[in-house]
């Protein structure tokens, strides 16, 4: 199985970004476990649309689109306290 690439839209990116160290290691390991198989690892669809998914990362929760064709997991929004 091929490895998905996980790229994050701004916002999120920029959640990421201010996360504290410990939390940020924690979360990208976790984000490469996801990039191996997307549409598990504790994942779930958002209403009906199986590329649209919602899961719990390393205690954050995220929302995501996956592109099959192109490999890529998009991460749309990234919540944490």
């Amino acid at each position: 199985m091929s490895r998905y690439r996980i790229q994050y839209a701004p916002p999120p990116d920029q959640a990421r970004s201010a996360m504290e160290p410990a939390l940020r290691a924690r979360f990208d390991t976790a984000m490469q476990r996801l990039a191996v198989d997307p549409y598990r690892q504790g994942s779930a669809p958002v209403k009906t649309d199986e590329d649209r998914r919602a899961a719990v990362v390393a205690g954050v929760v995220i929302r995501y689109y996956v592109s099959a064709p192109a490999l890529t997991v998009t991460i749309v929004r990234v919540v944490y306290i």
